[in-house]
């Protein structure tokens, strides 16, 4: 909004141009009302890390075994077998069960005894099967990553409030996990119940981004950032107390059905109206925002606006400056900087998801170290903002990969008998990938100009995602060796850290919007380059 226009809305009057850019009571309703969601869907996107988590259970010995027994390794469990796949063989003619009682022969183990049946572990009877728990997280993130190229369209094509709505109705689907008898059908349904709940992210986002004028942008990204990260906290704290996973499904996925209100509360984007040409109803969504927000609008210039002057008010056009794609690929600067973008959101997304999953594992109470990792989220957002507002883009993401690395490889090799300074650098590793997380977003869309960054951003996307698939499976390399995990996050982070030094900064420097001007842009700053140094 210029000075002019803000003295305008001052006095009581308003340009039709600057309704969007007043940030008033509607607009902070709608961001409520969109960004509440995220709390539940976040929840539903992380929930195999307690529901199909694992347990500790052992091999069922007929011969010894009490009536219910749940005890992992009983008082007469072999001291010298801890294998939780292989069964001890009894000596012969033996009436009672001791330590003393088996032999050291052991044989494959058939039947199970589980400590509780607070995951799918035990009510699946998936023991010794490490890579069926752990796939659930990465089928899930498969479903999200369909429902990533369909929503788009979705969102376009029939706006963005009724694919908003029907993907957070429809991720009810997840309670019936609690009816599944089999690992296959329960995989079936997370796949069903993944791809309508990740439809849900992209156009919240859109629809806060569109609400709102140039300025508020960022923080319609760090208010939508830290619903999510709150939806991360509040499900630490239920499965703490409600450890049992068919409560946990019950409790996450039951409010959704309430969102369906939000056909009559949540309003459509008037710039997607615009653009549809649906002018009639843009206007009766501008109205409102301008009664909402107090603003003294001119409604007899306004009635009388005709699609055409509509979409020169809110410099809408109709024709985009595009280019091909070989013109996109065959420009080395390009390439270059595709490499960069997408090694680091599969970074972000792949250490940032893997650090939550494996905190589990870290010595200490499981539900309280998955908190403390979710908590480190929300200071990491704030330097993130802080540091690429005052020191710039490039800089602060190249040191914080490197030092999320060493700080991950830190961690894995400090013994668990050490277990504050285990977890202090675990915490410390995850706050500052949740700060190149963010980052790392906001500097790959200013890398790329404005005719191909959306295809550009999706393939950076589809990195993130695919990283995001597989940080479920890294627990299974523990079983290989337990510093492995933190070997693979810190390798990962180092090497993005590396590959940044390859990119220029982008704080200064304009958009671009065709790959010429990048190339010129390099090339010019290369020239400069060369005269300091002569």
């Amino acid at each position: 909004m210029t000075r002019e226009s803000a003295k305008n809305v001052e006095k009581g009057s308003c340009q039709v141009s600057d309704i969007l850019e007043v940030f008033g009571r509607y607009q902070i309703f709608q961001y409520v009302l969109i960004c509440l969601p995220s709390v539940f869907v976040t929840m539903i996107d992380i929930n195999y890390v307690f529901v199909a988590g694992d347990l500790e259970y052992r091999c069922r010995v007929n011969e010894c075994e009490d009536t219910n027994s749940t005890s992992a390794f009983p008082t007469w469990w072999p001291n010298s077998t801890r294998d939780r796949c292989m069964r001890p063989v009894l000596k012969q003619g033996i009436s009672s069960c001791t330590n003393e009682s088996f032999t050291p022969q052991l044989t494959e183990c058939t039947e199970w005894i589980y400590e509780s049946n607070n995951t799918i572990v035990a009510e699946l009877n998936l023991a010794c099967q490490p890579w069926k728990s752990n796939l659930i997280g990465t089928i899930h993130c498969i479903g999200m990553l369909v429902s990533m190229f369909v929503c788009g369209w979705l969102c376009d094509r029939y706006g963005r409030k009724p694919t908003l709505v029907v993907c957070v109705v429809g991720s009810c689907i997840g309670q019936l996990k609690k009816f599944a008898t089999t690992w296959d059908l329960y995989i079936v349904i997370e796949f069903l119940e993944a791809c309508l709940s990740g439809g849900s992210y992209t156009p919240a986002m859109v629809l806060l981004l569109e609400i709102c004028g140039r300025k508020h942008r960022i923080l319609s990204g760090v208010l939508f950032a830290y619903f999510i990260y709150l939806g991360e906290s509040l499900f630490a704290c239920i499965a703490m107390f409600a450890p049992y996973w068919k409560t946990i499904v019950t409790i996450i996925y039951s409010p959704l059905v309430l969102f369906v209100f939000y056909f009559f509360l949540v309003h459509e984007s008037p710039r997607w109206l615009i653009v549809k040409g649906k002018t009639e109803q843009a206007k009766a969504a501008l109205r409102r925002i301008a009664e909402a927000n107090k603003l003294d609008l001119n409604h007899e210039e306004f009635d009388d606006l005709n699609e055409a002057q509509l979409k020169q008010k809110f410099n809408i056009t109709d024709v985009e400056v595009k280019e091909r794609l070989a013109a996109v690929f065959m420009s080395k600067e390009i390439l270059k900087r595709l490499l960069v973008s997408t090694v680091c959101r599969f970074t972000a997304s792949f250490v940032y998801y893997g650090l939550m999953i494996n905190s589990v594992l870290l010595p200490g109470d499981k539900y309280t170290n998955f908190l403390l990792a979710t908590i480190m989220s929300f200071p990491g957002e704030l330097i993130s903002l802080y540091l690429m507002n005052k020191i710039g883009r490039k800089l602060p993401l190249m040191v914080g990969y490197v030092m999320s690395g060493v700080l991950c490889i830190g961690s894995g090799y400090v013994p668990d008998s050490m277990t504050w300074a285990k977890i202090s650098l675990f915490l410390f590793g995850k706050m500052v990938i949740a700060a190149c997380y963010t980052g790392a977003i906001t500097y790959t869309m200013e890398l790329f100009p404005t005719s191909a960054r959306g295809s550009l951003l999706g393939l950076g996307s589809f990195a993130s995602r695919v990283g995001g698939m597989l940080a479920p499976l890294t627990p299974i390399l523990s079983t290989v060796s337990p510093t492995l995990p933190s070997i693979c996050f810190g390798c990962s982070a180092v090497l993005s850290g590396v590959l940044l030094t390859l990119t220029p900064e982008t704080k200064e420097l304009p958009l671009m919007d065709t790959v010429q001007q990048v190339e010129d842009s390099i090339r010019k700053a290369k020239e400069i380059e060369r005269s300091q140094r002569t």
